[in-house]
């Protein structure tokens, strides 16, 4: 028993002595940073620096003059702003329109909805069957006429999503944030799915379909160029701040005009979307594109070689001499001042360096009379 003892207590004197090594692994957990030579890091550096170089990017979308019609409104805008991504960075995307514009109905979009009512009545008679049956993206159940589909979604759906709406309104405080972090997912899910089973109370879902993009939609009074102002209003401002280095305007309104030349005074890159051929604004603007060349990508591949063409144009800008002639006088004066005191200086030295050569030890003769040691050097070296 004593011999056990002793056992034990020098092995875990030898544990103690000896520290367990933490494996490879489990080193890892342990590091919570990343180091400076790190390759990851060096790449999200290089990364940054280079979006920092970039110019920043605003888009002003004049919906009253150019909405989209060849394609839904988020497609749309999705396009456009990778359009215009290639031309910088896009901060800041806005849109401004009226109310009858988003509440008027396109002809595309009224000629689809009398096509999906025929659908309807025929599949409702049993004509007509549809290849797969329709899944409810919510609850995932599946039914065989859009009709029955449409119906379930307004009657259980619809009015949970009412029922969370007024939960969250009636809430407040701490409860309220707990209630929109409980129902995100479900409100998220219900909004993706309504897009394509319900159809919009007021219009056809331009608003939301913009939002859902990314942009900053608002909507103004019914007045003549009313949104005309408001959106010339918003540029201005965003200029005043220096939060846009370039603009890309949508619209084919000639009295953007003018603000598209404030913008180039102000040395800002300025792009027009339009459809006019050889209007005021595509003379104004540094570059022009068509919304057809937008929607087909086009204007990607072209917005290259016009950022490389600003890119020349500012290296020509900074080799290019100026001459001013206050600049010039400044420098010319302070080269004279600074001539007439080196010639000061040398002279000051070639005195002091005179008078101490020849001076003697003893300050007894003047410096035109040579010392004995002196006087002997050069007879020696006569003699020689």
């Amino acid at each position: 028993m004593v011999t056990i003892l002793k056992f034990r207590s020098i092995f875990f004197a030898v544990r103690a002595t000896n520290p367990p090594t933490l494996s490879p692994c489990t080193a890892l957990r342990y590091c919570h940073f990343e180091s400076e030579w790190d390759g990851n890091a060096l790449e999200k550096n290089s990364k940054s620096s280079q979006t920092r170089l970039r110019s920043s990017v605003g888009i002003f979308w004049d919906l009253d003059n150019k909405p989209p019609k060849s394609l839904p409104p988020y497609e749309a805008a999705n396009k456009l702003k990778a359009a215009a991504s290639h031309f910088g960075v896009v901060r800041h995307m806005v849109a401004y329109a009226n109310r009858h514009t988003f509440s008027h109905v396109p002809q595309d979009v009224r000629e689809q909805r009398k096509e999906r009512r025929l659908l309807n009545q025929l599949e409702n008679k049993g004509v007509i069957k549809p290849d797969e049956p329709y899944l409810c993206r919510v609850c995932g159940r599946k039914f065989y006429t859009n009709e029955k589909l449409v119906n379930h979604f307004k009657q259980i759906h619809e009015r949970e999503h009412m029922k969370r709406l007024n939960q969250i309104e009636s809430a407040k405080g701490s409860r309220r944030v707990k209630l929109v972090a409980k129902y995100s997912m479900k409100m998220q899910k219900y909004k993706n799915a309504v897009r394509g089973v319900l159809t919009p109370k007021v219009g056809y879902g331009l608003a939301d379909e913009l939002k859902r993009a990314g942009f900053w939609v608002r909507t103004v009074l019914d007045k003549p160029q009313a949104a005309d102002l408001a959106l010339n209003g918003h540029m201005v401002d965003m200029m005043d701040k220096r939060q846009v280095e370039c603009v890309v305007l949508v619209s084919d309104d000639s009295d953007f005009a003018n603000v598209l030349k404030e913008a180039k005074l102000r040395c800002l890159k300025t792009v027009v979307v339009g459809d006019t051929n050889d209007g005021a604004l595509k003379r104004t603007a540094d570059a022009a594109f068509s919304w057809e060349e937008i929607l087909m990508g086009k204007a990607k591949k072209e917005a290259v070689s016009v950022v490389e063409k600003w890119k020349d144009r500012n290296i020509l800008n900074r080799l290019e001499w100026t001459y001013k002639p206050e600049v010039e006088k400044k420098k010319f004066t302070t080269e004279e001042e600074e001539e007439e005191e080196d010639s000061e200086y040398m002279f000051d030295e070639v005195d002091g360096v005179g008078a101490g050569a020849y001076k003697n030890k003893g300050g007894s003769n003047t410096w035109w009379e040579l010392d004995t040691d002196d006087h002997d050097f050069i007879n020696q070296q006569s003699g020689k």
